[in-house]
């Protein structure tokens, strides 16, 4: 193992391990630092994202639609199962296979791009303003995991310490009844009643894995709009559908305590109508997650009169190149500003990692795609119609349904609906929001089409494959000027 390196990144989640694999690829000697142990006590890359976040997560999520059909739809194809039983234990191991293949080919990646994984804590000891005349001016020292410290010495440092969830002093975590999104991920039975503070996409992706399982569910929200950051007619459609599914869903509900007794979980709470208690067999706390920027500094850094600026929450404040305020230091990922989601932070680690070898990268922040993995999916891009409305932007609406599609009836998916904003004057389109099946997949039309500069005219004017899912996006750009072909629409 070396100990000098052109660029040292602290932390392996998505962010963290694909800037590690791009500066490899582009010469750089490259050395990525992460501290994760798996319940075993064994080191993994891919950070929370892969271990105990999105891949095990959507794991679950097909596994409980399966199993649903199974239980309640394949009648109506004709199919009859005289009986379906759980076997969560296989179903758990499924998902932990799933998560130790891709972690073992990050590895297999880091191997065959000679990259050095350093298992440890890192903490950034000197970043060099005083040592510009030195090669590799900048040290980072590493609490090894087997308790030996080693220094190492880098040009450039790319901190993509990711997020953890955030806890609730009122609702201490126990990790068997009280858990966050981790412990949800690994429950050893279905819990006959679940309570979840949070409706937001991690509640909702949980929510319905254990609805689906055979949970009762009711979930808090202390907000009085539900998914606020959504265009607001696709959440109350999606608002509809989930309650239609089992997942009771309380808006303007404040928690005020949760305690464990005689394991079960007793929660109390107000809403409109006053306080109310709740007895629960398990309870999740998904009410967001805070940047993991603490501790990154020894204690003699802030010594060389140069401090790393902070913003509010706990995030670096980062320039447009992803730049920290310390020369040669970047921050990347659940760290800086913007959503917090790992396709984010990948780009952003591309981006650092072709600045650092002196080419040019940007990330375009304005058309980050959102993703919700219920069934159906919901999927959004760009301006929401509240957005414009309120930066008085005039704009022109097209929607349609899926029930009007020719490929969603026959999969029987026909719930949702694409909507597309564009520009009253030059119909560039300025967002997309998806409700419906495979919608994660659709946005990326969206998403290329936006890149692009396309009109809904532009995207009329294209043919799209028959019959799929796809023709609702073509549908809905047609209906923006009022020419949707199966749909009655008072022409514009």
């Amino acid at each position: 193992m070396k100990n000098n390196y052109d660029v040292v990144i602290i932390g392996a989640g998505p962010a963290g391990y694909v800037a590690a694999i791009r500066c490899a690829q582009l010469g750089l000697k490259t050395a990525c630092i992460d501290k994760w142990l798996d319940k075993n006590n064994n080191p993994r890359l891919g950070g929370t994202c892969l271990n105990v976040g999105c891949i095990p997560s959507k794991a679950l999520l097909e596994s409980s639609e399966i199993y649903q059909q199974s239980e309640s739809s394949l009648t109506q194809h004709g199919i009859i199962v005289d009986s379906v039983s759980l076997n969560l234990k296989q179903m758990m191991d499924r998902k932990d296979n799933v998560v130790n293949t891709l972690t073992f080919g990050i590895e297999s990646l880091f191997k065959s791009n000679k990259i050095d994984w350093i298992q440890g804590k890192a903490s950034i000891e000197s970043n060099g303003l005083d040592k510009k005349d030195e090669q590799f001016s900048k040290v980072v020292m590493v609490q090894l995991h087997n308790n030996e410290t080693k220094s190492i010495k880098t040009n450039n440092i790319i901190i993509a310490t990711g997020s953890s969830p955030v806890n609730l002093p009122i609702a201490p975590l126990d990790d068997e009844y009280i858990v966050d999104s981790t412990g949800a991920l690994s429950f050893d039975k279905v819990p006959p009643k679940l309570g979840i503070i949070g409706s937001g996409v991690i509640g909702l992706e949980l929510g319905s894995v254990w609805k689906r399982l055979g949970s009762e569910v009711k979930i808090f929200e202390a907000q009085d709009t539900f998914l606020a950051f959504a265009d607001e007619f696709i959440a109350k459609e999606s608002l509809k559908l989930y309650s239609n599914q089992g997942l009771n869903i309380k808006l303007n509900t404040r928690l005020l305590k949760a305690e464990t007794k005689k394991k079960s979980v007793h929660v109390t709470y107000k809403d409109t109508e006053g306080d109310h208690t709740e007895i629960f067999d398990k309870l999740i706390i998904a009410v967001g997650r805070h940047s993991n920027s603490e501790g990154l500094f020894s204690d003699g850094f802030y010594a060389e009169e140069s401090t790393l600026e902070m913003v509010e929450g706990g995030l670096i404040h980062v320039n447009e190149k992803c730049e920290t305020s310390l020369p040669g230091i970047y921050a990347i990922g659940d760290t800086v500003r913007g959503p917090m989601l790992a396709h984010k932070g990948s780009e952003e680690g591309l981006m650092v990692a072709e600045l650092i070898a002196g080419n040019y990268r940007h990330v375009n922040y304005d058309l980050i795609p959102s993703v919700i993995y219920t069934h159906p999916e919901l999927a959004w891009v760009g301006k929401t119609e509240q957005a414009l409305s309120t930066a008085g932007i005039d704009y022109q609406v097209g929607t349609f349904p899926f029930a009007a599609s020719g490929r969603a009836q026959a999969v029987n998916e026909t719930n949702g609906l694409v909507k597309i904003l564009s520009d009253s004057k030059t119909d560039k389109i300025l967002g997309v929001h998806i409700l419906g099946s495979q919608a994660s997949e659709l946005i990326a039309q969206a998403v290329i089409a936006m890149e692009f500069g396309s009109s809904s005219e532009d995207i009329a004017l294209m043919m799209f494959a028959h019959p799929t899912l796809s023709e609702a996006f073509h549908e809905a750009s047609l209906a923006v000027s009022g020419n949707a072909l199966h749909i009655t629409q008072r022409k514009k």
